[in-house]
């Protein structure tokens, strides 16, 4: 196979794992409970994107009035009822453990970085069997700054032991590309997962419509890139 990046990092939602129905439980359990209407998953998933607190918000603001003090009502009740349902429904997209276990087999390190609070994080990795499996994990509240600010990559691929020359990101939405294209890595988009516009109008380098697609993908990008074999810059 052609040279792989020392380090590939992947957003969570909609990018490693659908974790749309227990988002759209979670949110729908708290429209209800202020005597709104529930929400469609499509419609949920096209909300995902900026954290819970933003879910919250634009799930307010789709079914009638919203304010500060509604989202600062709801979130809570919104986070209590998530984190007792964090894996109902949830699941990895197809092929995501066998890349996974492809690139822990081409040494190649893995880490994940995403706008989910870093409790939720841990808690769904965990749920999924996935807690030794990366060797960073860095949610929204963990960074000063989260996504699309370059930083929150920038300092999950530090805390990986990686070097952003020799990275390569994989997200599914718009905010992870200009997060990539901030911190000037190459960024492949998933199809499949939760994005507001069409994934061809993202910009990503590449896009993949199934995980079994991703290392030869990586490996075309290398191929235009400096690395080495090893996944060090050349």
């Amino acid at each position: 196979m052609a040279s792989l990046p020392g380090t590939v990092v992947f957003d969570l939602d909609g990018t490693l794992v659908d974790t749309g129905p227990d988002l759209t439980a979670a949110l729908n359990h708290v429209l209800a409970g202020f005597g709104r209407t529930t929400v469609p998953e499509a419609t949920v998933k096209d909300m995902v994107g900026h954290g819970a607190r933003k879910l919250l918000e634009r799930g307010l603001a789709a079914t009638g009035e919203m304010t500060p003090a509604l989202i600062d009502a709801g979130f809570p009740i919104f986070i209590d009822y998530y984190r007792a349902n964090i894996c109902v429904h949830s699941r990895p997209y197809p092929g995501v453990e066998r890349a996974l276990d492809a690139l822990a087999a081409a040494n190649v390190t893995v880490a994940v970085c995403t706008n989910k609070p870093q409790g939720l994080t841990e808690l769904l990795l965990a749920a999924l069997g996935w807690t030794e499996r990366f060797a960073a994990v860095v949610g929204a509240d963990a960074v000063p700054e989260r996504k699309p600010h370059p930083d929150h990559l920038l300092t999950t691929i530090a805390r990986a032991g990686g070097d952003a020359a020799a990275t390569v990101y994989v997200g599914d939405s718009i905010t992870d590309v200009d997060t990539a294209k901030a911190a000037r890595v190459p960024v492949i988009a998933v199809s499949f997962g939760f994005p507001d516009r069409p994934v061809e109008s993202l910009g990503a380098d590449a896009v993949i419509d199934h995980y079994d697609e991703l290392l030869a993908v990586i490996s075309r990008l290398a191929a235009s890139a400096t690395w080495s074999r090893d996944g060090a810059p050349a």
